[in-house]
């Protein structure tokens, strides 16, 4: 069964979120492995999951979709 449009939009909302919220989870126990407070630690992984994530999708937003046949060569 083809995948829709919308199920392929969500796999890569879901995958954008998980590479945010890695970056973020790293990024906190980083903060928190130097400094040693929790707030710190929040306040810079929250601000590291949204700078990720409008990075990450502005990334996404800059590649075209290729709707030629895969089993064509592009180059005659």
């Amino acid at each position: 069964m083809a995948k829709t449009q919308k199920q392929r939009d969500a796999k890569n909302v879901r995958s954008y979120l998980t590479l945010a919220f890695v970056a973020a989870a790293f990024v906190g126990l980083i903060v928190y492995g130097g400094v040693k407070s929790v707030e710190s630690a929040l306040i810079w992984g929250g601000i590291t999951f949204i700078v990720a994530l409008v990075g990450i999708a502005t990334l996404a937003l800059s590649v075209k979709d290729d709707a030629s046949d895969p089993n064509k060569p592009k180059l005659k």
